[in-house]
């Protein structure tokens, strides 16, 4: 098992079931996790928490996941940060429109917690060490 302590967490997922499996997954991990319902929500939480690793889901209102992570790459401060993808769906078309947007990764609902333990410690570490 990784230990992520102290690594800050954002998942933006309209759905409140993801939200809260994530939130488990990533607090027993000992993440500090911050919760956004949809982009919005969430650009108005990025600046306060600033957070080593964003999961974004891709289907969402007002602003679709692919928005979201194009805004969140485009800001100065958050380029580096790295921006995982979560859909339902695993099509290749999703995957190439999130790494045209800049998405550093692409996970597919439901995820396991092994699978989103993996990838925090693959970007959340490299996020720690460029400190």
């Amino acid at each position: 098992m990784v230990d992520l302590t102290g690594l800050k967490v954002m998942v933006i997922d309209d759905s409140n079931t993801i939200r809260r499996s994530a939130e488990i997954f990533l607090a027993q991990a000992g993440c500090q996790v911050v919760l956004a319902e949809d982009g919005f929500d969430a650009l108005a939480k990025i600046a306060d928490h600033r957070p080593d690793v964003i999961f974004v889901d891709i289907m969402m209102p007002r602003l679709d996941g692919y928005q979201t992570c194009a805004l969140i790459k485009k800001n100065a401060r958050l380029t580096k940060t790295p921006v995982v993808m979560l859909s339902s769906k695993d099509g290749l078309f999703d995957r190439a429109r999130g790494r045209m947007v800049g998405s550093d990764e692409y996970l597919t609902k439901p995820f396991t917690k092994d699978s989103l333990l993996r990838a925090v410690a693959t970007h959340g570490g490299a996020a720690q060490s460029t400190e």
